[in-house]
């Protein structure tokens, strides 16, 4: 009998709780939207959100923004980088991370992944010393951790700059660390599609005084910067307030509402979220054609995405396996595509990067399909579309003769 087709929606998000509900209508009937309009003794829901967010963190500070986005670019501009400094990133990764090394006028040097969708840090060092890049923006890219130890002793040996692109990684842990506390600062997205939602948003994180209140004065703190809920002490803004340009990139106080019953319920959501997430890479993983990423032992990842890979296969099957599966309701992404598509694109279409050659991750993303796992999936949810996908998987490898090619 053949199965039914998947009817639910893989953009579709949970509703905001009904706190976080109440919270945006008190912001909204009193008027004051932006984080500095605040009443007598009234603590903005900005600096609640700093406050809680630095708190479950375990960071000493937190600057909340209006994008992932301009989380990175504030990073990267409070840490010093400029225009014609190089910063070492990802080769897989989305496209805001080579972005933000655009918008400050700097030199993306991309590195290669392997076989697990980590950074190489082999090919990280070979880099460094070739390019002399004192930065690296680390795109944690699909909630994958590389070996963060190792990766944290080469940077403050090497004396680089260690920024992590969070966007993904938000609740992760790598040996009961939390993802974003190894380097100089983490930044993180609180765009729909990512672990709080609240439509756009950003928050940065580190434990560094003065590079915290460059990032404030950058964010568009005006003088204003002692109404943060988890920012340095006032003295340290004695010349940086001066020196520093405004760059206005504020969160607001609506969105900040939004968020923070979301964070009190972030760690159901993450076990949610594996659930689900480990439910279809076990369905998966046992498919001949098919070899999914292996999780170290010291990764606690959140399974808010799930990637696998087709080695060998070509872009004709590709292409056919992606319109095999959204025939019956299931919508993967391929990152081997020639052209960008929505979200996904890989670094041949990034035009502001200097051409490179990555030939590794090249052979990687050619076989990488990507799907996201939205806590609206039930479990059965996830059964019915891991047997869609196995369906295509089979009916490719008969059509293609790919057999036997998952353990290449």
């Amino acid at each position: 009998m053949a199965r039914p087709p998947f009817r639910g929606s893989f953009t579709q998000q949970p509703p905001i709780p009904e706190e976080g509900v109440a919270a945006a209508l008190a912001v909204l009937r009193s008027g004051r939207l932006h984080r500095y309009n605040a009443a007598h003794g009234e603590t903005p829901e900005a600096a609640a959100l700093e406050r809680d967010y630095a708190a479950w963190q375990g960071a000493r500070y937190c600057l909340a923004v209006a994008s992932g986005g301009q989380a990175m670019q504030i990073a990267l501009r409070a840490a010093g980088v400029g225009r014609g400094d190089r910063v070492l990133t990802n080769a897989f990764t989305l496209a805001p991370v080579p972005g933000a090394i655009a918008a400050v006028g700097a030199e993306a040097v991309l590195v290669e992944i392997d076989g697990n969708l980590v950074l190489d840090l082999d090919d990280l060092a070979e880099k460094a010393w070739i390019s002399g890049a004192k930065t690296l923006l680390l795109s944690n890219m699909r909630g994958h951790l590389c070996d963060m130890d190792r990766l944290a002793a080469w940077a403050a040996a090497g004396g680089v700059a260690l920024i992590e692109d969070c966007a993904h990684t938000m609740g992760a842990t790598w040996n009961g660390r939390k993802s974003g506390s190894f380097g100089l600062a983490g930044c993180f997205s609180t765009q729909t599609y990512k672990h709080m939602n609240s439509g756009e948003g950003g928050l940065l994180t580190s434990d560094d005084a003065a590079f915290m209140a460059r990032a404030t004065m950058l964010s568009g703190s005006y003088m204003l910067y002692g109404r943060h809920g988890a920012g340095p002490d006032p003295e340290t803004y004695a010349d940086i307030r001066l020196d520093t340009p405004n760059m206005s990139a504020r969160m607001d106080n609506l969105r900040a509402a939004i968020l923070r019953p979301q964070l009190r319920a972030l760690d159901a959501a993450i076990a949610a979220w594996n659930a689900r997430h480990d439910r279809l890479a076990a369905a998966l993983a046992a498919h001949p054609l098919v070899r999914t990423p292996e999780r170290p032992a010291q990764e606690r990842y959140v399974g808010s995405s799930l990637q696998f890979m087709v080695p060998g296969i070509g872009a004709g099957a590709a292409q056919a396996l992606l319109d095999a599966t959204l025939a019956n309701g299931v919508e993967l992404k391929w990152f081997g595509a020639a052209e960008p598509v929505a979200f996904t694109s890989a670094h041949r279409s990034w035009r502001y990067v200097t051409p490179q050659a990555l030939p590794r991750t090249d052979r990687i993303l050619a076989g990488l399909f990507d799907m996201r796992v939205p806590l609206t999936f039930s479990l059965e949810d996830c059964d019915l579309i891991a047997a869609h996908i196995l369906d295509a998987l089979d009916a490719l490898g008969a059509d293609a003769g790919l057999a036997g090619q998952g353990a290449a």
